[in-house]
């Protein structure tokens, strides 16, 4: 059914003039339960910022999430289901997108639009993991999975290009 989607949402993409296509801005919080918004009806959390977006948005409430962060974003991010993927956790190398999965960021990419991509991948931090290799072409990411994490461990072991951020030993 997401497959399905997708061909159906790039199909209007394609069909529209550059004029035409809408701004799309997705925003996905980690850690974050559906009942954490008062917009959702939390009688104790005020949340009026992201009430006021959620009131002028298109809302996917119907989204069923993963045990872990990775798994859910690339469950997102590609249609599929995080064990097709080879994303199934956020650990030693559990968490790394295979490479023959096609990101939402290179649909639109490949329809016209501009991407990026800002704040937590958590998929993978060395070519041909990282956001930059998976359409988006604007990128401001943390390494790991959490701010002043280091990067994955086993991205470095499986990386085919050195980048800066691998180590010597392991290029």
């Amino acid at each position: 059914m997401k497959s399905f989607l997708f061909f159906l949402f790039t199909a209007a993409t394609l069909s529209l003039s550059a004029a035409d296509k809408p701004n799309v801005v997705i925003v996905i919080t980690d850690d974050q339960g559906y009942g954490d918004l008062s917009c959702h009806g939390n009688p104790v959390l005020k949340t009026p910022h992201i009430d006021s977006l959620a009131s002028e948005s298109v809302r996917l409430d119907d989204y069923h999430v993963a045990p872990t962060c990775s798994p859910t974003r690339c469950a997102f991010l590609t249609g599929h289901w995080t064990n097709r993927t080879g994303v199934w956790h956020t650990i030693m190398g559990r968490s790394m997108l295979r490479e023959n999965e096609v990101t939402v960021g290179q649909i639109f990419k490949d329809s016209g639009y501009a991407t990026g991509m800002f704040g937590k991948w958590h998929l993978g931090d060395n070519y041909p993991f990282r956001p930059e290799d998976r359409g988006f072409t604007e990128v401001l990411r943390h390494g790991g999975g959490g701010v002043g994490q280091t990067p994955d461990y086993w991205t470095m072991l499986t990386s085919t290009v050195p980048t800066s951020t691998t180590p010597s030993r392991f290029r």
